[in-house]
């Protein structure tokens, strides 16, 4: 049975369109038409920026301090 991969996303309507960005990856923002065409573009981008195939990609971590 394949195992179901997940990610958080950040997800806001502004002026009838879907914005969003995976929460690993803040500086890369999409868009969509509707909530679920928003899914898409974050699920192509998510492919895109794990790939490798994107150099210099930033990505959001958490120091533990002590």
């Amino acid at each position: 049975m394949p195992v179901m991969e997940s990610t958080k996303y950040i997800y806001w309507q502004d002026q009838g369109q879907w914005l969003g960005y995976l929460q690993d990856y803040p500086d890369y923002w999409t868009q969509g038409e509707s909530f679920e065409d928003l899914q898409a573009h974050l699920r192509d981008l998510y492919r895109d920026l794990t790939s490798g195939e994107i150099p210099g990609v930033r990505k959001l971590a958490e120091l533990t301090l002590r």
